[in-house]
């Protein structure tokens, strides 16, 4: 295995080229103080003001612009095309948890391709940051802090069953598909939320002011 590009005790907060603002990296930084850019990415921090630790990618999409701004020792290209430049950034940064900002609300391929790699890259830790909610890949026993009456929704990206407590609709005895049985729109009923997987493959979303409430439970 490759030694990783980005290394660190602190939380990353990865950016990639849909769109972001100023709030929404301001939000994400406060908790994950450690920029690194996905290709084009890098761009979208340069405009706000942040030079990324590190940019990861293919480079077909970061401008002439940013590669003139960013050192050479912070660029890292990766050069296959058989994964995205989230996958590529991804894989290559350790770290006990990551904020992905800037892969969801632009377009539909790029957003359901992010939804894979966080189920195909679930060691990652990593929460995919939308304007309205945030995303991040079951582990095998998760416990949230929430309040009554919140949504939670979990769409499969996989066949997966599992049991569940403290949500008005129970997922226990149901079998999930991305084909078939899925789990959106459920709502909390106490302050704890205790949800077990018998296998992987499951997106967990959440309100995006429960964030800090799934970097809890990841921890």
């Amino acid at each position: 295995m490759n030694a990783p590009i980005v290394q660190t005790e602190a939380g990353v907060t990865l950016a990639g080229g849909g769109p972001f603002g100023r709030r929404d990296l301001a939000f994400c930084l406060v908790r994950a103080p450690v920029a690194v850019a996905a290709d084009g990415g890098a761009d979208g921090l340069l405009r706000l003001g942040v030079m990324p630790e590190a940019v990861i990618g293919d480079f077909d999409s970061l401008s002439s612009a940013g590669r003139a701004a960013i050192p050479a020792g912070r660029q890292h290209r990766v050069a296959e095309q058989a994964t995205t430049d989230f996958d590529k950034a991804l894989r290559s940064v350790e770290a006990p948890f990551v904020l992905a900002l800037g892969f969801a609300g632009a377009r539909l391929d790029h957003g359901l391709a992010a939804m894979n790699t966080l189920v195909t890259r679930a060691e990652r830790r990593c929460i995919l940051v939308g304007p309205k909610d945030v995303a991040f890949a079951a582990p095998p026993r998760l416990e949230l802090d929430l309040a009554p009456g919140e949504p939670l929704s979990l769409f499969p990206m996989a066949r997966v069953s599992g049991i569940s407590r403290g949500l008005e609709w129970p997922i226990d005895g149901l079998d999930f598909a991305p084909d078939g049985m899925i789990g959106t729109s459920n709502r909390v009923t106490g302050r704890r939320v205790v949800l077990e997987f018998a296998a992987p493959g499951m997106l967990v979303i959440l309100p995006r002011r429960r964030l800090d409430a799934a970097i809890r439970a990841l921890g």
